[in-house]
């Protein structure tokens, strides 16, 4: 299984429409309208609570340090933070051709992105309760906050605020207002804003999941096929300028370490 079978078929966005998670419609519909007009920068669906502990230890590793024990994400763990299925540069792939419009190459990246990560995410969605996850964390000390219909910042479960967040992001793909698909038609004048909304809700899917999931794929076997994901993801992120700094920071010392592999320079 390779995300880059996704591409075999040649240039152009695909006409299959992905199945929206289940939600409720009403509270989405005005949930999804918030979130789309919010600004990162303002940090508002972030809370850092200063006393948050990691629940699911299994993705945790212990190093000693001084005498004192220091968790650290398996994900940071050897062998699995050098596991891939590419050991080339990202920055050739994620490069706009010449004759391809630029928003068309933002387009077709987000529809075949959150394709995959649909696919990834089902593979392990049956360890995402509410139980296992009562908060959409992404490690010690973040947790997300859903924007509902009344803007105010609720916090679900993470299997909840992730159905809700698949279920946007669908609905936006599929808005033909949005992603035209006949040839003649403009992408609309916000359409850069909403592009930057479901690349930040996906990078907070993949921080989840990687904070605390990371194992399930291990046990899988698909871990170097997850981690080419991300860093082909975060690779035509950083090359946009599709997610500040700020936001990337719980999978940020991930990034360093792909850098330093030259995954991405």
């Amino acid at each position: 299984m390779s995300f880059f079978n996704s591409f075999s078929r040649g240039f152009g966005r695909s006409s299959k429409k992905t199945k929206p998670q289940q939600s409720q419609p009403n509270q989405l519909q005005a949930s999804a309208s918030s979130v789309s007009v919010s600004s990162s920068s303002s940090l508002s669906s972030i809370s850092r609570a200063a006393g948050y502990t990691n629940s699911n230890s299994s993705t945790m590793a212990s190093s000693h340090n001084g005498g004192k024990v220091q968790q650290k994400p398996l994900f940071m763990c050897q062998p699995f933070v050098r596991q891939s299925l590419v050991t080339g540069n990202f920055k050739t792939i994620v490069q706009q051709p010449h004759y391809v419009d630029t928003n068309e190459w933002l387009a077709l990246y987000a529809v075949e992105f959150f394709s995959l990560l649909n696919s990834f995410y089902d593979a392990i969605s049956e360890f995402v309760t509410p139980q296992a996850c009562p908060t959409m964390n992404a490690g010690p000390g973040v947790d997300y906050l859903w924007i509902d219909g009344s803007k105010k910042a609720v916090r679900l479960p993470a299997a909840t605020y992730i159905d809700y967040t698949f279920s946007w992001i669908s609905s936006k793909l599929e808005d033909k207002t949005i992603f035209p698909t006949k040839v003649g038609v403009p992408f609309p004048p916000h359409f850069s804003s909403i592009l930057k909304n479901i690349f930040r809700q996906m990078f907070r899917v993949f921080a989840h999941v990687y904070h605390n999931h990371f194992d399930k794929f291990c046990h899988l076997g698909i871990q170097s096929h997850w981690n080419s994901l991300f860093t082909h993801f975060i690779g035509f992120v950083i090359n946009f300028d599709l997610i500040d700094e700020k936001e990337r920071e719980p999978l940020q010392p991930l990034i360093d370490s792909l850098e330093a592999q030259g995954m991405f320079l």
